[in-house]
């Protein structure tokens, strides 16, 4: 699913990848712990296109070759391929559940009513069916933190990648949100690359990478 070799980031003098090499297979939970400043982070906004490394080998996301892929190009296989989940919900305020989920897949052109009738489905297989018209203020953090699930899942993405997902949840509304992500990988075969503090979280996964350094360890 996913083939990393070599990755370098500088930002000015300072060196925050220093030769990543990874693989990540079809439908793996991989969480990616360390202290602040190792790199998680960056490594994983290059993993999910959003940073492009100062320097890489090769970056293959499933049989893509990333690696000097044009903006454009990078911005329609990211919007088709890759879903994300961050610390911060980033839902749009004024907008409802429903609706939010919904953006990614307009983006995409897709039809409005199949959209509509598949963001419906995520929402009530994530426990929001009477949470459509809800905008976020009117939801807890662990629901708006599962809208953010529907949203990043709703172009049925090859990969989900996720930054430190249950930061800003309670013990419950965590252990509810890392039992998720399992059922989900169960239910759609879904690929998770987890950056996090989390060692409930961590300890769960299929594999577990330490970073270092600006190395895997």
């Amino acid at each position: 699913m996913i083939i990393a070799q070599n990755l370098h980031k500088k930002y000015g003098d300072l060196e925050v990848l220093k030769g990543v090499n990874l693989h990540i297979k079809k439908s793996e939970i991989v969480a990616i712990v360390g202290p602040s400043g190792a790199g998680k982070t960056t490594l994983l906004q290059i993993l999910g296109t959003l940073d492009k490394p100062s320097v890489a080998d090769s970056l293959v996301i499933n049989n893509q070759t990333i690696t000097g892929l044009k903006d454009k190009s990078l911005s329609k296989f990211r919007n088709k391929h890759i879903g994300f989940i961050f610390q911060f919900h980033q839902l749009l305020p004024e907008f409802s559940a429903i609706e939010n989920v919904c953006i990614p897949a307009f983006i995409a052109n897709k039809p409005k009513q199949e959209t509509i009738n598949r963001a419906k489905e995520l929402l009530a297989f994530l426990g929001l069916a009477n949470r459509f018209e809800h905008k976020p203020s009117e939801l807890s953090g662990g629901e708006q933190q599962r809208v953010a699930i529907a949203r990043a899942l709703i172009n049925k993405p090859d990969v989900i990648f996720a930054d430190e997902p249950s930061g800003n949840l309670d013990s419950k509304a965590s252990k509810s949100l890392h039992e998720l992500f399992f059922t989900l990988r169960d239910q759609f075969q879904q690929t998770f690359v987890i950056v996090t503090h989390n060692e409930e979280l961590a300890n769960m996964a299929d594999r577990k990478l330490e970073m270092k350094d600006g190395v895997i360890v």
